[in-house]
């Protein structure tokens, strides 16, 4: 055999034994053209399973400043020694002279622009008058003066005055081959104030046009090299040096940086460690205004946003010059430079930049009892603005006048500062950058969560967090505006009831897919408890698109999840800092700065409606004096039309959608709840994503609020999508009718009990699907689209769910419809067995008549007779069920088959069994989640055969460390044990991996010296996110003394590592590790999922030896369903 092959419908899922029909396969045009890899300072173009969208960054920042604003080479010098002293949080690839990118911003050098343009006789005007653009632009020498036109072209429309360019002198001899592959043309521009730019400020801003307006129109014209234009700055202000450079080479290469008539106030600095293996020119920081140490979760959210705001934008400052800036954040920018952009437009349309920055990373408000009210109605009302940055974020950020830096409001990233005697204030993600005489420091301190710190150095001073904050909360009067503006949904008056629906309850549930699973395993639970319920082992169900049963839509979709990179939260310790809180209607005009009369803003605590809330909203206008009006949107369509109907539906909903908005009403409601025999309904989830999709497309969607009443959610899934793609609330009317009439289970709860306790558990768990990507608020989490689809084709996902990855591709939305269809006439046909009672289910356990398993009763039958009786033949059998998988088509893995070679090569050139074995490893299952009995015999086994076993995240006994000795039993060694278990002379319980998991539990010294390997556990297939759960009655004695924790509670592993909040963080507990054990080997454990590949590359450069990716049917201990 010499390997795999694609069978010719993986990408298209052709129909297979009667399964469903299909798109095609990718056609050429999807496919990559290999040229593209040599496209100077450009990564690959997306391909197979790679996709530069799916880049990351981390790295160490910092700045120094003096306070008065004196300016010195030295403070340069230092800025250029702090980058040094930070190298450690940078990296390289396979070459060690090419780094990942680094940078320094500094003020503009007037003297020494002034002498150096004067060697070619170009007069510069006074300080002030004057920008100077530092621009990277191809080698291709065309290409070059192209690029270098549009500048200039731009420059005299906009009326100013170009006086001329400057080739920045640099040495490249330091630089790694590849480097000097892909470096640039470096030159400056410089441009004198025109007669239409009052001063500087109003010059800024037409460098900010300028820059935008020749960014565009290079952009348009489309050449090959095109991509290596890039204007790192332009400004009157601040000049950057930046580019693919390790943390020395900056100073070596800028020859600039040298001179001693070089001199600056300040000096911001950059390490980048790019968790990807194709680092660029000019995604190193810093950028015009930040250098970020993070990771922008929402960011896909955030910058749909920012799109959709175009069209409901105005200011004063900018005028018309703000139709010149759109687009103003391109497909494929990092976070941070999006980021970046997002606070440039802020700043030149007229807000200072420490309110834009707290526009954009707000501390926790909504939670926080000890906040004044003048701040948090400052936070309140800029809630509605602009909806936060989401993430683990250290953000340094200057203009040339001001410098400060913040943190994000979990605090998950470092940043120090010291102040000294002499006036300097050096910041930075670690102590220690600069050498600092302990006599100098007059104040040390660190960042907290939510705090900033500010040098003004034309004040020449400190401006400290609570003054700055009171200043701002203060300058308008943000109280009464909130007091007269804000509709709190709570307090509105009760409407009247809501009309029930005449259709059976039954028939309804049918409609939408319900099972008597979903009654018992999922809603009573939540109804009576307030949670979701806790559930064990792995999913061994088929995909939905392999299903031979009609899915629900939701199911095609898998949550994304922070791993490395940036961790998850913990929603139970960070509690301070999570909001569900909403806003439903129309959004606020972003720079309408100097508006004195706030538009009306409807404000909900949570998401989840009632019935009653959602009867206030249908009718809002009378309760808000029409300054809200709602308009129901009925997502069915008459079934007649069948399956091949609901593409006309879709496109006639979203025209209805746009048609409304633009009539002034500001609140749509999408509902399903006419669904009946005669009426269809449109998958909630896809009617949802389509409007919000087409309204974002024509720029409306800020103009009008989205509810969404439907009948198919009920579980947390389910909300959590339809939030990603855009609902602001959600009204689940069948859940909450469902839940009510759980008398049969729940005969204790009164109907209106169970309905709030399954809205508790829905909020609950959305609190925990946030966490698991890192993000803290609802209003951030709405439209980011934290998802993947498996198995939805690319037409689809493009068309309705845009900017989300299916990289499988899959069915289509006649397929989709079709699945919509088949379900409408189960519940409306005449099928015996579904007249009287909702159908079994089967997906969370085995039904005859239910969904298909990988484990059934007859195959774990045939592996515990082929134990018990050591039967090879029984094994054979068992196996032969678990292999062919290719029968029931339940898995992906399932359509690959053996290539066999078309001559055999001789065995005795293959590697033989008993090597093939050593590589066997057993999964990381914990002493506690199994037995003793069971830990120690997988122990054995694989010790006999030369694999590896994997302790899980429990630790492992001493008493397991030495070999067994002649006549030993297990019950001799381990004296706990219930059954024991015969052993030979020389055999060893010793697990050869020993796995460091979040909770650190039963992680000591002598744990980690008796390994092979060391397994860092990032994440777990089964519950990629969260923390491992043991429940209480498991945690025995013998299990507390091993995890150093209290028999009889109940141990819940948080779900980050709490000492890793970068990929900088494991790269240090990598060395820790290596250190403890120097003879181990250190893996590290991923989840699959969207750009894993990429995160895998990032944790290689850390130094990891081993990297394992689990899937997502992987087997747990306890989770959530």
């Amino acid at each position: 055999m010499s390997g795999y092959t694609r069978l010719p419908w993986l990408c298209g899922f052709a129909p297979v034994n009667g399964r469903r029909g299909a798109q095609t396969s990718l056609s050429n045009e999807d496919l990559v053209d290999q040229k593209a890899l040599g496209i100077p300072g450009l990564p690959p173009a997306r391909q197979g399973l790679y996709d530069p969208a799916n880049e990351h960054d981390a790295c160490g920042l910092g700045f120094i400043a003096h306070i008065k604003g004196e300016k010195s080479h030295a403070i340069v010098t230092q800025g250029l020694q702090i980058l040094k002293n930070l190298t450690h949080r940078g990296a390289t690839g396979a070459d060690p002279l090419q780094g990942d990118g680094a940078g320094i911003l500094i003020q503009l050098p007037d003297a020494f622009l002034r002498r150096a343009c004067g060697r070619q006789a170009m007069t510069l005007p006074a300080a002030g008058q004057y920008g100077v653009g530092m621009v990277f632009l191809p080698k291709e020498p065309a290409s070059r003066m192209a690029c270098e036109q549009e500048i200039e072209r731009a420059v005299v429309s906009e009326g100013q005055i170009l006086l001329g360019w400057r080739d920045v002198p640099t040495d490249n001899s330091g630089l790694s081959e590849r480097t000097k592959e892909v470096e640039p043309v470096v030159r400056q521009v410089f441009i004198s104030r025109g007669s239409n730019a009052l001063d500087q400020d109003a010059l800024e801003r037409k460098l900010y046009i300028i820059r935008k307006k020749s960014g565009h129109a290079v952009q348009a014209l489309k050449l090959r090299h095109g991509k290596g234009f890039y204007v790192s700055s332009m400004s009157t202000r601040t000049v950057v040096y930046k580019g693919m450079l390790l943390a020395h080479q900056v100073g070596e290469y800028y020859l600039d940086l040298r001179d001693t008539t070089m001199v600056s106030a300040l000096a911001m600095v950059h390490q980048r460690f790019s968790t990807n293996t194709f680092p660029t020119w000019d995604l190193a920081h810093p950028f015009r205004l930040v250098c970020h140490n993070g990771e922008i979760n929402t960011l896909r959210g955030n910058v749909n946003w920012i799109r959709a705001r175009q069209q409901a934008i105005s200011s004063t400052v900018l005028g018309a010059d703000l139709d010149k800036v759109w687009p103003l954040i391109y497909d494929g920018q990092s976070d941070s430079a999006s980021f970046d952009n997002a606070l440039e437009l802020l700043m030149m349309g007229g807000y200072p930049l420490a309110h834009a920055m707290m526009l954009m990373i707000p501390e926790a408000w909504a939670g926080n009892p000890l906040m004044d009210d003048d701040r948090r109605a400052f936070y309140e009302y800029n809630a509605a603005l602009m909806e936060p940055w989401d993430g683990p974020a250290a953000m340094a950020f200057t203009d040339g006048r001001q410098i400060g830096a913040t943190l994000d409001r979990n605090g998950l990233r470092p940043a120090r500062y010291i102040v000294t005697d002499d006036d300097y204030v050096i910041l930075a993600s670690e102590v220690g950058v600069l050498d600092i005489p302990e006599r100098k420091i007059v104040k040390k301190w660190r960042l907290q969560p939510g705090k900033m710190l500010l040098v003004d150095t034309e004040q020449g001073r400190i401006i400290d967090d609570d003054e700055l904050k009171h200043t701002l909360a203060t300058a308008k009067p943000y109280r009464e505006w909130i007091d007269g503006s804000r509709i709190a949904l709570d307090t509105l008056p009760d409407p009247a009831p809501p009309q029930r629906s005449e259709v059976p309850l039954l028939d309804r549930q049918q409609v939408f897919g319900y099972t008597q699973e979903d009654l018992k395993i999922i809603l009573a639970p939540m109804a009576e408890n307030g949670e979701e319920a806790i559930g064990s082992m792995g999913n061994d169900a088929a995909l939905p698109v392999l299903s031979n049963r009609p899915k629900v839509l939701y199911g095609y979709f898998k949550q994304l999840f922070a791993q490395v990179t940036n961790p998850p939260i913990d929603p139970i310790r960070e509690e301070l800092v999570m909001s569900l809180v909403t806003f439903i209607g129309p959004r606020p005009n972003l720079l309408g700065i100097d508006e004195t009369d706030p538009p009306t803003r409807l404000e909900a605590q949570k998401p989840i409606l009632t019935a009653e809330e959602m009867e206030k909203i249908r009718h809002i206008g009378l309760f808000t004096g029409a300054t809200f009006r709602s308009l129901e949107l009925d997502i069915c369509y008459p079934a007649a039309w069948g399956a091949a109907g609901m593409e006309a539906a879709l496109a006639s909903l979203c025209a209805h959608a746009e048609d409304a908005t633009r009539l002034g009403y500001n609140i749509l409601i999408v509902s399903d709840r006419k669904a009946s025999a005669q009426l269809m309904p449109i998958p909630a989830l896809l009617a949802t994503a389509a409007v919000h999709q087409h309204l974002v497309r024509n720029g409306l969607r800020t103009s009008t609020g989205l509810v969404v009443e439907t009948g198919s959610a009920r579980e947390v899934h389910h909300f959590a999508l339809l939030a990603g793609y855009g609902a602001e609330a959600i009204h689940p009317y069948l859940a909450l009718e469902t839940v009510e009439h759980l008398h049969e289970w729940l005969p204790q709860l009164a109907p209106g009990d169970r309905a709030m306790h399954f809205v508790k558990a829905i909020c609950k768990g959305l609190y925990k699907v946030m966490s698991k990507m890192g993000i803290s608020t609802y209003q951030s989490y709405c439209g980011a689209q934290i998802f993947e689809a498996v198995g939805l084709s690319n037409s689809l996902v493009d068309k309705y769910f845009t900017g989300t990855a299916s990289n499988i591709q899959g069915i289509g939305l006649f397929e989709v419809a079709d699945e919509a269809f088949r379900m409408h006439q189960l519940a409306f046909g005449d099928d015996p067995v579904l007249r009287d009672a909702l159908d079994a289910g089967g997906e969370y356990q085995y039904r005859s008549r239910g969904e298909e398993h990988a484990w059934t009763p007859e195959s774990i039958a045939k592996l515990q007779h082929a134990a018990r009786s050591n039967s090879h033949s029984t094994y054979r059998d068992y196996a032969k069920l678990i292999n062919d998988q290719t029968r029931r088509m339940m898995t992906l893995r399932g359509m690959f088959e053996f290539r066999f070679a078309s001559k055999p090569i001789p065995i005795d050139e293959v590697e033989p069994a008993s090597e093939i074995v050593k590589r066997f490893a057993t999964g990381a299952m914990s002493l506690g989640s199994i037995s003793t009995e069971a830990h120690t015999t997988l122990a054995v086994a694989m010790n006999r055969i030369g694999g590896k076993s994997n302790t899980g995240e429990g630790g492992e006994d001493a008493r397991r460390y030495p070999l067994i000795a002649k006549g030993e039993t297990l019950k001799s060694r381990i004296d706990s044990v219930v059954v024991d278990v015969p052993l030979r002379e020389g055999d060893s319980l010793r697990s050869k991996i020993k796995q460091v998991a979040s909770a650190r539990f039963g992680v000591t010294a002598e744990y980690l010296v008796n390994a092979d390997q060391l397994q860092i556990k990032m994440a777990q297939g089964a519950k990629p996110g969260e923390g491992g759960q043991l429940p209480g009655h498991k945690v025995s004695e013998y299990i507390a003394r091993l995890r150093f924790s209290v028999p009889g509670v109940g141990l819940i592993s948080p779900p980050p590592h709490h000492d890793i909040y970068s990929i900088e963080d494991l790269a240090q507990l990598i060395h820790d590790l290596k250190n403890a054990n120097p003879q181990a080997s250190i893996s590290v454990k991923l989840v699959s999922e969207v750009g894993v590949g990429t995160v895998a590359a990032g944790v290689a450069k850390a130094k990891s030896d081993h990297v394992t990716i689990a899937g997502h049917d992987g087997g747990t201990g306890a989770s959530p369903e």
